[in-house]
């Protein structure tokens, strides 16, 4: 059974599955080397609170149950659930699973936040690698309830169910992704949609704030009740997605995209900045982070009225 959780690096995230872990009553020791980040995470605790309390009906978020310790040892020995948040870098991965594997119960899941590295080789030199995975979330952890599970080759199912069952009970919807690939489902996704803006923005056709416009107020409003496929299957009126390939699948040849990235010059990433900088208005990170989850609570407690509806 599932008790105590141990977080591995507290930067934006792995704050995220702190405070999504103690908002559902589990024990959570957090482990990173500066002593002075507890201060900051129990600061960000504070703020993020009177969101998740909305979201999931909950009275408190009880800060007796976090503990901050700067060896990882300590961070491993009794953890029940391991959720890894290093940086994007195999070497890094690699040579902290190595560690997490001495440290850690045998029969302790590891999972890491990786947006794109197979489990596989992050996981090749750590101990039982059968317990070990891929828990990739979304951001801000704490409100979104996305998480994609990747298991590497030698992932057993039982700990694959085990994480699934984790995952669920801190209201997490996990998708098990059918074999590791790079980037995973969403971030392939996402990194076409962003490379593509940015061939956009470089050409001079769009700022910014046009390219979130043209997402906020098409696409978006959308996708956030029922994705991509299925907002396409509408598009094909009365037969669905089969007149919708048949009406529009010709359109693929035409070559609107480019999927390759554009060179990041130092005029793009100048444009990049001062268009996000000029969206923000003065308003600190930390205000539009308090507006976002606001609205993602508002949100998700509407969706999930037609959410009902749609999967009955």
């Amino acid at each position: 059974m599932i008790k105590k959780i141990a977080v591995i690096g507290t930067g934006v995230i792995g704050t995220g599955w702190i405070i999504r872990c103690l908002a559902h009553n589990f024990k959570v020791i957090a482990y990173d080397k500066d002593p002075k980040l507890k201060k900051k995470i129990i600061e960000e605790i504070r703020r993020a609170s009177p969101f998740v309390k909305k979201l999931f009906n909950k009275k408190k978020i009880n800060l007796k149950n976090f503990q901050y310790v700067t060896s990882l040892e300590a961070a491993l020995k009794d953890a029940d659930f391991i959720q890894e948040n290093a940086t994007e870098n195999y070497k890094i991965k690699t040579k902290l699973m190595n560690l997490i594997g001495k440290y850690a119960k045998n029969n302790a899941i590891i999972s890491s936040s990786s947006s794109g590295l197979l489990p596989t080789k992050i996981y090749s030199k750590c101990r039982n690698p059968a317990r070990t995975m891929i828990g990739h979330p979304f951001n801000p952890v704490y409100l979104c309830p996305g998480v994609e599970v990747v298991a590497g080759k030698k992932t057993k199912t039982k700990f694959l169910n085990k994480a699934n069952k984790f995952y669920k009970s801190i209201s997490m919807n996990p998708i098990i992704v059918k074999k590791e690939l790079p980037g995973y489902l969403a971030d392939r996704l996402q990194e076409a949609l962003w490379r593509e803006g940015l061939h956009i923005i470089n050409e001079g056709y769009a700022t910014t704030k046009d390219l979130d416009r043209a997402i906020e107020d098409g696409p978006g409003l959308r996708w956030s009740l029922m994705g991509t496929f299925l907002t396409f299957h509408l598009a094909g009126g009365k037969l669905g997605m089969k007149h919708m390939l048949e009406q529009f699948g010709p359109a693929l040849k035409l070559p609107w995209t480019k999927l390759k990235a554009p060179k990041l010059s130092k005029k793009l990433s100048s444009r990049v900045i001062s268009g996000t900088k000029l969206q923000a208005k003065g308003k600190s990170v930390a205000m539009i982070s308090s507006i976002r989850d606001e609205y993602l609570v508002n949100l998700q407690k509407l969706r999930k009225k037609y959410e009902d509806k749609l999967r009955k």
